[in-house]
């Protein structure tokens, strides 16, 4: 169903069973994939593709031009999955550089006001708490959850279940497993909670909190704390991931070091 308000392209792709409400403005190269919701006034442009099931609320503006002072032109896209929750008042940039392309995966829950720049990778299963921000190419792996207010700097990454603490400042690589909370962030304990909810076994659990302890020791360089938790804790596959993420950070993690 399309509101006869609504503004649609006659080029747009839409998919079967969609509802498109009062005001909205959809672009000529943009893809509806089956059962999309849009709420009124929602504004989705340039190559913009969304897959099923996603439910997009009033005021969000979707695949619109980068804000980055590098763009030239071209080709740039934005890809949406399905299963979305993407509240009111978000923005989600397209890339910058031709052919390239901002990803945000299944399953998310972004509330309202959070921003997504330009050539963000964003996986699967995310909370976005409100007015969480993104900077450019920033990447967060599966079920992380971002607290309402904080702040990401370009080309971070959060790993893998983290939780970042409201009003945070993140300035470095996020571990995965890891809370972090601060201006800047730091790393404060194990995500015992998000561990829990996901299902991760009990000797990982253990493992991580070893981990962890390892990750906090004073005065420990980076290849001093890969070398001991190597030696000391199970590689199980939670542990051999947080490591392989360490590894190959290149802002740096999130650790207190004066």
């Amino acid at each position: 169903m399309i509101h006869p308000t609504a503004i649609v392209a006659p080029t747009a792709q839409i998919g079967s069973d969609c509802e498109i409400g009062p005001y909205c403005v959809i672009g000529p190269n943009v893809v509806l994939g089956p059962r999309c919701r849009l709420h009124s006034h929602v504004v989705i442009d340039g190559h913009t593709e969304l897959g099923s099931d996603n439910e997009v609320f009033p005021f969000a503006c979707l695949g619109l031009k980068t804000q980055d002072m590098k763009w030239k032109g071209g080709i740039t896209r934005t890809r949406i999955g399905s299963h979305n929750v993407i509240r009111e008042y978000v923005t989600i940039h397209s890339a910058t550089g031709d052919g390239e392309t901002t990803v945000v995966g299944a399953h998310n829950n972004i509330l309202a006001y959070c921003h997504i720049a330009h050539n963000v990778v964003l996986g699967d299963h995310i909370v976005m708490s409100n007015v969480a921000t993104l900077a450019g190419h920033v990447e967060v792996e599966d079920h992380a959850v971002i607290g309402g207010l904080a702040a990401v700097h370009q080309f971070c990454r959060i790993g893998r279940m983290s939780i970042i603490g409201g009003c945070s400042k993140v300035v470095q690589d996020v571990p995965p497993y890891m809370m972090a909370d601060g201006n800047p962030a730091r790393v404060r304990a194990v995500n015992k909670v998000g561990l829990e909810r996901n299902s991760v076994p009990p000797e990982s659990r253990l493992a991580l909190k070893k981990a962890c302890r390892i990750l906090l020791s004073e005065g420990l360089t980076i290849p001093a704390i890969l070398a001991q938790i190597q030696a000391e804790v199970p590689m199980l596959p939670e542990v051999q991931h947080l490591v392989q993420f360490i590894k190959s950070t290149q802002r740096g993690i999130s650790l207190n070091r004066s």
